[in-house]
């Protein structure tokens, strides 16, 4: 009887969080007609902000990709001390509130510093640019992709990896023969999350990248100067493009599993 009931609760609390999870995007639909949904899609310019949201966003991701993911390789496999600060620094930048990220990106990249005095010889900016906007994205993404890439780096059987290294192989190999193919599906995962984070970026950008505008700073913007309903559109755009990447990665991650 009793398991009966912990089983009628359980039921009841996970349709209970599903509901608080998936309200604000049931709202959203109930909220938005098409008519309106075309009305503000067909004006001109609409639909600049998000080849700009999806053009940083796959830079971001790339360079993501090709730095972090040797980076969580050995934060994964080496015991080094100072690998142990970069972990440290990643996690800050994790629990970091993206307002601050913003906020010291302007103090380490501005153009009145050593670092933003450089990027002006070789004609960037780190300031209200496309160069800034990805600066942003990296920074608030990139800390997702490595801890998750190194949680799955750690996962990997050892003693796989040891025989590999009596058979001759280089670690070099190892890593592209064995511990990558066997990470992928959870690595997809980490990088599902990244571009969801990258592509819908805002606290950094509200202060570093204000221009061009991206997705956020469209449904911020049409916010405070339309309105309500004129944004819900805009807002319903960034939630077409973040998500279908992560829910396809988990959904590979754990047939994988399977």
């Amino acid at each position: 009887m009793r398991r009966s009931v912990l089983s009628w609760l359980s039921i009841v609390a996970t349709i209970a969080i599903w509901l608080i999870l998936i309200g604000p995007l049931i709202t959203l639909f109930f909220k938005l007609s098409p008519s309106e949904i075309v009305n503000a899609l067909s004006q001109p310019g609409a639909w600049s902000p998000l080849g700009i949201s999806v053009a940083s966003a796959a830079i971001a991701l790339a360079f993501i990709v090709f730095g972090g993911t040797p980076l969580a390789y050995a934060l994964a496999r080496s015991h080094r001390r100072g690998l142990r600060w970069l972990e440290a620094g990643m996690l800050l930048m994790l629990l970091m509130p993206p307002l601050v990220i913003g906020l010291l990106l302007v103090f380490m990249l501005g153009p009145l510093t050593p670092l933003g005095e450089l990027l002006s010889r070789v004609h960037l900016s780190a300031t209200n640019t496309f160069f800034a906007l990805i600066a942003c994205e990296v920074y608030e993404a990139v800390p997702y992709y490595v801890l998750g890439a190194q949680s799955t780096f750690a996962g990997l059987d050892q003693a796989m990896l040891d025989q590999a290294s009596l058979l001759g192989n280089t670690p070099c190999e190892r890593f592209f023969r064995i511990s990558l193919p066997l990470s992928l599906p959870q690595l997809s995962s980490s990088l599902a999350i990244a571009w969801a984070r990258a592509i819908g970026a805002f606290g950094a950008v509200v202060i570093v990248a204000y221009h061009p505008y991206g997705l956020p700073m469209q449904v911020w913007t049409t916010l405070n100067e339309v309105g309500l309903s004129r944004a819900l559109p805009y807002a319903l755009v960034l939630l077409v493009v973040s998500l279908p990447l992560p829910l396809l990665a988990y959904t590979w991650s754990r047939f994988a599993q399977r």
